[in-house]
């Protein structure tokens, strides 16, 4: 018997808009050349040995399904568990604080009545880290909580990570906003599934809230318990900290967190070729993905799948996505290219590090 299930919710609402979510959930949104940002929190929970895991649905979900589909890359295209993909509000939920909508827990409330698992682990996806889950169950488990949370002690602020107040290893109070030294909630926790269900039913005349928005007045009432850890986490919550995110990742130290060898994040496999290096071309300090055909300059930037760089164009501190071409001559600064782009021969793209240039999406190409 699994000691938990697995719950990711996907459908909240984005506080900053982007050109990267104009047309896709903010989970979908591409990350390191090859990943999105619902595989970190996914590949979490199958590392853990969860093998059956819900993914709350937003309203423009074909990018989710067209990256999760049956969930063979996770190993849950199972006939005992797998991974299911549920409906959830068309509106995503609050426009602060935790992401998790009661409304959307009711509605699919008899995938938790249909296991027989003790635990549910729930998870958004906006922040990034790579955590072994079974101590956090661990944690929940001996100390016979209701909820655990899973925290970290900030040394910045981050005004879209809520913080929690501690007293007596209890949690008393969540607050909008992390600043320094405050101890944020990293929008995971583990709950006892009958607990769970008794919430959603205590709490459904209030089904717009989220579900730590209702909980706030019964504080006292309910164990709930801080697990901190002291790991890499990386919060995207607009195209500003996506580009910083990004750029994080050319530090050797920050992938050997995020990456470890023990604990792989899995995604959605692309038979692509190796990247193809010209001669004359040249590379520094960058991430390069299969399929890609470099025969100008690349600098401290990433280029995801089947990116060309032609002769003469220059791309340097930028994140280029799927099935972009820089035309001859052409020269890329401080920019996030959404994928199928077309950077005209000669043209010249420059943001800077506190004001990147995002441009959207472009048309898909025969």
């Amino acid at each position: 018997m699994e000691t938990a299930v697995g719950l990711i919710t996907t459908n909240y609402s984005v506080k900053h808009p982007s050109a990267l979510t104009k047309s896709r959930p903010a989970a979908s949104v591409p990350f390191l050349g090859r990943y999105r940002f619902v595989d970190f929190a996914l590949s979490n929970m199958v590392n853990a040995g969860i093998k059956t895991v819900g993914v709350i649905m937003p309203f423009n979900y074909r990018s989710i399904v067209d990256h999760l589909y049956t969930g063979k890359d996770w190993g849950l295209d199972r006939k005992k568990g797998g991974l299911f993909l549920m409906p959830g509000s068309a509106f995503g939920t609050s426009r602060k604080g935790p992401r998790f909508l009661l409304r959307d827990l009711i509605a699919n409330r008899v995938f938790l009545e249909r296991d027989t698992a003790t635990n549910v682990v729930i998870s958004a996806a906006n922040i990034i880290y790579n955590y072994d889950y079974a101590e956090l169950i661990r944690a929940h488990n001996a100390s016979g909580a209701d909820i655990t949370l899973l925290t970290k002690t900030y040394r910045c602020e981050a005004e879209d990570v809520s913080s929690v107040y501690t007293e007596d290893g209890h949690v008393r109070g969540f607050t909008y906003g992390t600043r320094f030294g405050d101890e944020g909630f990293l929008d995971c926790f583990v709950v006892r599934r009958e607990k769970l269900l008794e919430l959603i039913d205590r709490y459904s005349n209030v089904d717009y809230l989220d579900l730590f928005e209702a909980l706030q007045a019964d504080l006292p009432q309910l164990d709930i318990r801080a697990h901190r850890v002291d790991i890499y986490t990386g919060t995207v919550f607009d195209a500003r900290m996506y580009y910083k995110r990004s750029r994080e990742m050319l530090d050797p130290a920050v992938i050997d967190q995020l990456f470890p060898p023990e604990r792989t994040i899995m995604t959605k496999a692309h038979d692509n070729p190796p990247a193809k290096y010209e001669a004359g071309s040249r590379v520094t300090n960058s991430i390069v993905s299969g399929g890609c055909h470099i025969m100008g300059t690349v600098a401290d930037s990433i280029l995801s799948r089947n990116v060309v760089v032609e002769p003469g164009a220059t791309v340097r501190g930028c994140v280029i996505m799927t099935g972009c071409v820089i035309g001859r001559g052409a020269r890329v600064e401080n920019a996030i290219i959404d994928r199928n782009n077309v950077v005209s021969a000669g043209t010249e793209l420059r943001g800077t590090p506190d004001n990147v240039l995002v441009k959207e999406k472009g048309s898909e190409r025969e």
